[in-house]
């Protein structure tokens, strides 16, 4: 017996599934076919996925909101998409017109409409995430050019700390003394050193 599976997905803990789950519910006959993902969707190796995968046969279809809801890589769309096909697993968006069912000695026509809709789509999800990347890139350039630093904030050196540097080169207080009197750890420490010797 064939089974309807649903498979929806967010890129975060925070974002919802409920608007997923409200369109594929008619399409699966029952909930627990539906799996789903809190997780990006650069790569395939989501528990959700990965789970669906193992519990689908041939004969199957697979029902899901957007293609950028399976991933947003190109290549590893189009390698899953080929997979389902080959085991013979049906692949349908409920976003394109593709999703009725329709006569079978129609099916190939379909299936011609969904391998161009789904080319277009993939590389529009492959092209939202290098433009998200290269956004980034512009943005970290910008803030480096304007001096902000990125990522953990600097330690800056405490006031005493020339005079200290001075006595523990001179070994009148030992390295732990000295950390104890700036309050740093030891990683911290010898690292403000390098920064402090360089300078």
């Amino acid at each position: 017996m064939s089974i309807s599976f649903g498979y929806i997905r967010v890129s975060t803990k925070e974002q919802n599934l409920d608007r997923q789950l409200e369109a594929i519910k008619s399409y699966v006959s029952d909930e627990k076919y539906i799996y789903s993902d809190k997780a990006s969707g650069k790569d395939m190796e989501r528990d959700g996925f990965q789970n669906m995968l193992k519990a689908m046969r041939s004969g199957d279809t697979l029902f899901i909101k957007s293609i950028d809801r399976l991933g947003r890589n190109k290549e590893q769309i189009k390698q899953y998409l080929e997979y389902f096909k080959k085991e013979g697993i049906r692949v349908k968006i409920i976003d394109l017109p593709t999703a009725k069912d329709v006569p079978k000695e129609q099916e190939w026509v379909i299936d011609m409409i969904n391998n161009i809709i789904i080319e277009v789509y993939t590389s529009m999800a492959e092209q939202e995430r290098v433009m998200i990347k290269q956004r980034q890139s512009e943005g970290i350039a910008v803030a480096k050019a304007k001096g902000k630093h990125l990522g953990r904030p600097a330690v800056e050196f405490p006031e005493a700390w020339d005079k200290l540097y001075k006595q523990w080169k001179a070994k009148k207080i030992t390295a732990v003394q000295f950390m104890v009197e700036v309050d740093m750890k030891k990683g911290t420490f010898y690292k403000k050193v390098k920064e402090y010797e360089a300078k």
